[in-house]
């Protein structure tokens, strides 16, 4: 069974986004922070992970990307972010910011089942 990881701080995303992947039959488990994060991915070893670019500090998300890369963990990312709303800054794909796919909160949830299906087959 897929293990799926979701990385945010707001506990209500993190529950809509747990529901969700549970009903398709996936194992999720979740992290709030950044020490809690590099706990889970070191334990858990998902299959993908759902990452939120701004938690406690502004780039928790993006240092949390590169650090997991830095200690060989390879598996799918999809980050999440509204920065580009409020900033106007726009992700693209980059060695310094090593995740596959970007997606914009508030996140449509069929896009997010969607890009993770693709990225886990």
């Amino acid at each position: 069974m897929r293990k799926i990881a979701i990385i945010d701080d707001e506990i209500q995303i993190v529950n809509e986004i747990k529901d969700m992947f549970e009903k398709e039959g996936y194992v999720v488990v979740f992290a709030q922070n950044v020490p809690d994060a590099l706990n889970l991915i070191d334990n858990e070893k998902p299959d993908l992970v759902i990452l939120d670019v701004m938690m406690q500090e502004s780039d928790d998300g993006l240092y949390l990307a590169n650090k997991f890369r830095q200690k060989g963990y390879y598996a799918p990312i999809i980050m999440l972010a509204c920065i580009s709303k409020v900033t106007g800054f726009s992700f693209g794909k980059s060695e310094s910011l090593p995740v596959d796919e970007f997606l914009l909160k508030p996140v449509n949830p069929e896009l997010l089942l969607e890009k993770a299906k693709r990225l886990l087959n």
